[in-house]
């Protein structure tokens, strides 16, 4: 927190003791943790302007009201997930942890890149890209994935040309936050998520993220984890605004049969890839993060909330 605090007094000029109190006030009126105040610039933003913020409070309420914690081990163990969306996948999987050897060495037959994952883990933790050929040592690759519990192996997504374009290391993969009500899927937002330097894309582990209007177009700069801000990727060098998510009306079309297949988990961020032949999903998030528009970038100093209240009740 006073990390945090000592950062916005370099961008502000402000008293790092008064952004403390502030974020203590915040947190009592609005819900919000530190890193809220932060990543949201609740610093630049007034009583009225904030109160329009999703919070980590509110977005814990919104989970606890809307998704069913009997359903949410479909989400949390990601061999069940595959189970459960098996058609949406579009790809082939094994899971270790109930698998000998021999099925791993089959399942790797003829593949050149595999994507291996623990089963309970987020944020990117623990996925690992393995390339096969064949000179690989298979009985020591096996022999470490159960190791380490990375029990869930799985074809490698090969993504489109546009999206490849990006950043070639990781598959950028769009988060699509969908409310379900009346056996119907809304779409709260699209983020598009960027890996930058690693081999995925996620805000935790370095990539960055931007926001895409409903037409599937990017209208802002992305940002990391720190703070940075880019219009241009820094190592693709491909202009980030502006950018067109390619068949992003297929990509709308996806998500809305997903969200309808767990009807209990009514508010899910999905992980979707798009390759040549269509989008397919990656992961569900149960609880997903809170991605809202920073207004240094952007000049807009209104929330999600507004926008949410249009199909919840909160």
């Amino acid at each position: 927190m006073i990390n945090i605090a000592s950062k916005i007094k370099i961008k502000t000029g402000k008293s790092r003791i008064f952004i403390l109190f502030d974020m203590m006030y915040s947190a009592l009126v609005n819900g919000s943790g530190y890193m809220d105040y932060f990543e949201f610039e609740f610093y630049l933003l007034n009583k009225k302007e904030r109160a329009t913020y999703i919070t980590s409070n509110i977005n814990n309420d919104i989970i606890k009201k809307y998704n069913n914690p009997r359903y949410s081990y479909i989400f949390d163990n990601k061999a069940v997930f595959n189970d459960t969306f098996k058609r949406f996948l579009k790809r082939d999987y094994i899971n270790l942890e109930n698998s000998m050897y021999d099925d791993f060495v089959r399942f790797v037959k003829n593949k050149k890149k595999i994507v291996v994952k623990p089963l309970n883990e987020c944020g990117g933790k623990g996925v690992e890209v393995i390339s096969i050929n064949k000179d690989s040592d298979l009985e020591k690759i096996f022999n470490s994935l159960i190791r380490n519990k990375q029990y869930l192996v799985e074809d490698y997504i090969i993504q489109c040309k546009q999206m490849n374009s990006l950043y070639d290391k990781s598959v950028n993969t769009l988060r699509v936050l969908t409310f379900y009500k009346n056996k119907k899927v809304y779409i709260l937002k699209s983020v598009l998520k960027i890996g930058n330097g690693g081999a995925v894309d996620n805000f935790s582990s370095g990539g960055m993220y931007t926001f895409v209007d409903e037409s599937g177009k990017v209208y802002v700069p992305a940002i990391d984890e720190e703070g940075n801000v880019f219009d241009v990727h820094p190592l693709s060098k491909k202009k980030i605004v502006g950018f067109e998510i390619p068949k992003y009306k297929e990509v709308v079309d996806f998500v809305k049969e997903l969200g309808k297949v767990v009807p209990e988990v009514r508010y899910v961020g999905w992980d979707i890839a798009i390759t040549d032949d269509g989008p397919v999903v990656v992961e569900g998030n149960n609880f997903s993060g809170i991605f809202q528009v920073k207004s240094s970038i952007s000049g807009i100093k209104t929330g999600d909330l507004p926008n949410y209240r249009k199909y919840m009740d909160i």
